[in-house]
């Protein structure tokens, strides 16, 4: 499928796995924090891989109650959130763009496109990311958990008036809640399907594109 960056009049990006080769580094942090769960811990791992773009609250409170049948205290939620962001972040800011993200970033904020970053990631959290690698002043507006993706995507074309005509607008994505969300609101959906990988998009209605890379795009 080609892709033509000028069929569109706005552009969403999600982050992880999309801008930074950052998702191993949330994978290993699950294992870390799920270590002591020796009986669990792969099925955990799997959960967290196979549901990306789900955020980390809605994937804690899924495994204690469908994985480890346990109660989860308002102590230990609290204790998984601030290890998980301070195992996370050095990582992640260390982490790599995907290649050529960062020139097309840069493309969409020179030529006026309107760029949005949604992310499953807290917002107060990804917004710091993206100031940390500097990137945060390129997009029109940087959104984050606790607002659900395709809420974010809703109010991205109430800001924009273009709720009529939802398909202008094309989210870049790298999971299936991803294309969800896409397809929940009606809008363009690109997957991003690292070199070698199984495409899990396809034959998927309304994704208009897969890219491996945004080298092609930046021309």
């Amino acid at each position: 499928m080609t892709l033509n960056i000028s069929d569109y009049s706005i552009i969403l990006l999600d982050f992880d796995g999309v801008i930074l080769e950052s998702v191993a580094v949330k994978t290993e942090t699950f294992r870390k924090l799920f270590a002591d769960k020796t009986d669990y811990v792969e099925k955990i791992v799997n959960f967290h891989i196979q549901n990306g773009g789900m955020s980390r609250f809605d994937k804690f409170r899924y495994i204690y109650s469908e994985i480890l049948h346990e109660e989860l205290t308002e102590t230990r939620f609290n204790s998984l959130c601030d290890n998980f962001a301070k195992y996370v972040y050095e990582g992640v800011i260390n982490s790599p763009f995907v290649k050529c993200a960062d020139k097309f970033i840069e493309k969409c904020y020179r030529d006026k496109i309107p760029l949005y970053l949604v992310s499953a990631t807290p917002e107060e959290e990804i917004i710091q990311i993206t100031k940390d690698i500097g990137i945060y002043d390129k997009f029109n507006h940087v959104y984050g958990s606790p607002m659900t993706k395709a809420d974010c995507i809703t109010q991205v074309l109430q800001e924009n008036n273009i709720t009529q005509n939802p398909q202008k607008a094309l989210f870049f994505g790298d999971a299936i809640n991803d294309y969800k969300a896409a397809n929940k609101t009606g809008i363009s959906f690109a997957g991003r399907v690292p070199e070698g990988n199984l495409n899990i998009f396809e034959g998927l209605d309304g994704v208009v594109g897969i890219i491996s890379d945004f080298n092609t795009l930046i021309d």
